[in-house]
Formats: structure tokens, C-alpha cells, sequence
């Protein structure tokens, strides 16, 4: 009797403004996953690794950090990103393992590329050099308004808001209107889901689309 092939890894990257609930989505989809008998990995960008999480603390929390350039910031996600890849992403990838990533290269196309209004062929040819063939097979853009994002981050705050989470209500238009407009020229990848609904709702879209995407 012949052995079963191992199941092909994925990447499945979670998308949306800050308090959309990515977090909170790739915990549920974990766990769906798990259910199933799928080997599962969560990680976070920028992070992930241990010379990841060291750049995150300079993007993130630097108390110099409302200085850096967006060209800086560009560079300093894809320093992170690329060590993610090849440390941790496609290693998990070629072992059958689904790999959840809370952002990934779409973030940098849309917070450096246009709400920081850096040229897009630049982005993209960072974004190319720091992912290899890491692409995603399925992103996820968790949709929620303007004003809906900046109250969650509110209510969630504990410390001092950090460096992204201080940007005004004028960026994060921005931020939501790049990533609408990356999903629809992405169609075939990029799922939008309405934020606003219910975490059992918005699991339950979530896990439709990721059993059509586990079935090819």
C-alpha cells in the first residue's frame, strides 16, 4: 500500500490596520487547523525571529523612531522579513507545515508604499529581494473604518501607544484605502472580510476560504 504524500505547506498572511483583529483571527484559524491534524506555526512581522524582533524594538519602540525616514523604515521591514523567510518561513513551508503570519510583504506595500507615498517600484523590487518565492497562498485584509481602528487601539492600551499606533486618522485612511485597492488588484490571492462583524462570523468566512485554498 503506498504512503500518503505529506500535506504541501502554506502561507497565509492576515492583513488590515491596526485593531482590525488579526491577531485574534489567526488564533481561531490556528486552532481550526490544528483540529483538522494540520501543523501549524503563528508568527508576526515585523519579528519572528530573534535579529527580527531586535529590528521590531527599533521600528516599534526606538525613542528616536519618529525621526526615521520612510526609506529607513522600508529597509528596516525588509531586513526583518528576509530573515523571517529564510530562517523560519520556508523551512516550515517544505515540511508541510501551514505558516500563519500576522502582515507580510502587502504591509510594506501599503504603509511604506502609500501611506508613506514611497515610489511603487521600489516597494515592490524590496519586497521581491526580501521574500525569494516566499509568496502568500492566501491573504486575509481585515476590514474595519477608520475611526473603528483607532478606538479599538485605544481600548487595548495598556503602555504608551507605539510609533505606528500614534500616526493620525489621515494616515490610516490611507492605510485602509491601499490595502482595499491591493485586493482588488489581487483578486485571486486577497479575501477582504468586513472587520466589524462578529469574531465567529469573520471566523467562519475565514475558515470557507482557507478549506477551498487546503483542497488544490
Amino acid at each position: 500500500m503506498p504512503l500518503k504524500s505529506k500535506p504541501a505547506g502554506k502561507l497565509i498572511s492576515f492583513e488590515g490596520s491596526e485593531g482590525s483583529g488579526k491577531s485574534t483571527q489567526m488564533a481561531r484559524l490556528a486552532k481550526r487547523l490544528q483540529g483538522v491534524g494540520r501543523s501549524v506555526l503563528t508568527t508576526r512581522e515585523p519579528g519572528g525571529t530573534e535579529i527580527g524582533e531586535q529590528i521590531r524594538n527599533i521600528l516599534v519602540h526606538n525613542l528616536k523612531g519618529d525621526e526615521m525616514t520612510p526609506e529607513t523604515e522600508l529597509l528596516l521591514f525588509a531586513a526583518s522579513r528576509a530573515q523571517h523567510v529564510r530562517e523560519l518561513i520556508a523551512p516550515n513551508l517544505t515540511t508541510g507545515v501551514i505558516v500563519l503570519c500576522d502582515r507580510f510583504l502587502d504591509s510594506s506595500t501599503v504603509y511604506q508604499g502609500i501611506a508613506r507615498n514611497l515610489a511603487a517600484d521600489p516597494v515592490a523590487q524590496i519586497n521581491r529581494f526580501a521574500v525569494g518565492n516566499a509568496m502568500p497562498d492566501l491573504t486575509f485584509i481585515l476590514d474595519v473604518p477608520t475611526k473603528v481602528s483607532l478606538a479599538r487601539i485605544k481600548q487595548r492600551a495598556s503602555d504608551l501607544p507605539d510609533r505606528m499606533e500614534r500616526e493620525n486618522i489621515e494616515f490610516y485612511e490611507k492605510v485602509r484605502a491601499g490595502y482595499l485597492l491591493l485586493a482588488k488588484s489581487m483578486p485571486e490571492r486577497v479575501v477582504v472580510i468586513d472587520g466589524t462583524q462578529s469574531e465567529a462570523v469573520v471566523e467562519k468566512k475565514i475558515w470557507a476560504a482557507v478549506q477551498k485554498v487546503l483542497k488544490t
